[in-house]
């Protein structure tokens, strides 16, 4: 039975935050429908209804944080689509951070500095740049095969890691930071530009110069925060915002990760910031200017976080509507998480996996030239499995598709 009401009220304010979020939830149901890992499960407690009442349960006192339990909250995809279905309008999002928030606050000193330590390589642009080119060379020099013909890369602590090293190895390109005063725009690379999303950082600058719009990328490329804050350390992540913030504020900031500009846009000073396809659907087009004919079919894949942004996908199928002779379908379940989610699909790789089967399987079924994806994580958790299931799908940015 699901408790309805918790009537221990915790002394700690953040506690008692936690607890004002997690008591909007009427334990309805509706939500259990549009979540994906209780559909992987049927199981209650891998639901939104499930984990909020094992929230309250352990807020209040009345659950002690076992393994059991940290398995169930942390099998959460934080992608929010209950929160599209939730009559009561829960934040689960916001929910779901602050609760990683308090439990690493609780971690020993030591556990919660090695953690820190890990997404602080992932989040910094000149290391993860490094780690695409040594993922570059793990690709190509006959490595990676060579773990996967001894066995090697089938190894569960090791698989989610060889998965995205040989996707990363394809995906990465060198990226050169143009720090010039005057600019129409800046362009907001973060964190995985060099390592996951250079063709598209390439492709936008093209597009851009025939459109007659002046692009800066500052150099020393920050990160927005929200690997961060997705693993509950906000502290470093407000840092990490207010950065970007001091970067690029009263500036046309234009970013090309969808996850990215969500976390940026929860600033004031950067609620603003545009997705690249919505600021090129904006831009003025020349009459003159003729896209070249390309005679593909192309499936979009819809990110979680940029269904959730104003506007939603709108903009990527209009910005692909003006190439002739383009076939441009939408990927059957996008309403439904790929499984990438930030840091979870190394952290939680059997669900990931799980997740993303159900894409392939379309993929299989309608047999595209292209995907396109406006996330990098979701781009090279795709190109994993496409490659891993012997597929012919390229993946890209949709804006590598113009000109």
């Amino acid at each position: 039975m699901i408790p309805l009401q918790t009537p221990v009220s915790p002394s700690d304010p953040a506690d008692r935050d936690l607890l004002r979020l997690a008591d909007h939830c009427v334990k309805c149901g509706l939500c259990l429908p549009h979540c994906p890992t209780y559909a992987q499960t049927r199981h209650e407690a891998d639901s939104p209804r499930g984990r909020i009442a094992l929230i309250q349960g352990w807020v209040t006192g009345e659950l002690e944080m076992s393994n059991t339990l940290a398995r169930h909250l942390d099998g959460c995809l934080t992608c929010r689509a209950c929160e599209q279905a939730c009559p009561s309008l829960v934040a689960v999002g916001r929910l779901m951070d602050g609760v990683k928030a308090r439990r690493v606050a609780r971690l020993p000193v030591w556990r919660r500095a090695l953690r820190r330590r890990w997404l602080s390589v992932l989040s910094d642009a000149r290391l993860t740049a490094l780690l695409g080119r040594l993922a570059g060379r793990y690709r190509v020099s006959g490595l990676a095969g060579w773990m996967e013909r001894i066995g090697l890369a089938r190894r569960r602590w090791l698989v989610p890691y060889h998965r995205l090293a040989t996707a990363m190895g394809a995906a990465a390109r060198p990226m050169v930071a143009d720090d010039r005063p005057a600019a129409d725009l800046d362009l907001f690379v973060g964190c995985m530009g060099s390592s996951a999303q250079g063709a598209a950082i390439a492709a936008t600058l093209r597009v851009c110069e025939r459109l007659g719009l002046r692009v800066r990328i500052p150099s020393g490329s920050a990160c927005c925060g929200a690997l961060m804050r997705h693993n509950g350390y906000a502290d470093e992540a407000d840092r990490l915002r207010a950065g970007c913030v001091q970067r690029h504020a009263g500036r046309t900031l234009v970013g090309l990760a969808s996850a990215c500009i969500a976390e940026l846009r929860e600033d004031s000073a950067l609620r603003e910031t545009l997705e690249v396809c919505d600021f090129l659907d904006r831009a003025v087009w020349p009459a003159s200017l003729k896209l070249r004919p390309l005679p593909r079919r192309v499936l979009v894949h819809e990110p979680c976080t940029h269904r959730h942004l104003p506007g939603g996908n709108a903009a990527v199928y209009r910005l692909l509507a003006r190439v002739p002779e383009l076939e441009v379908i939408p990927l059957p379940g996008n309403d439904t998480c790929c499984g990438a989610a930030g840091t979870y699909l190394l952290q939680q790789p059997a669900m990931a996996a799980a997740l993303l089967r159900d894409k392939l399987a379309s993929l299989a079924d309608l047999k595209p030239d292209i995907l396109v994806t406006t996330n990098p994580g979701c781009a090279l958790h795709l190109a994993a499995g496409i490659r891993e299931a012997g597929l012919t799908v390229a993946v890209c940015h949709p804006v590598e598709l113009i000109l």
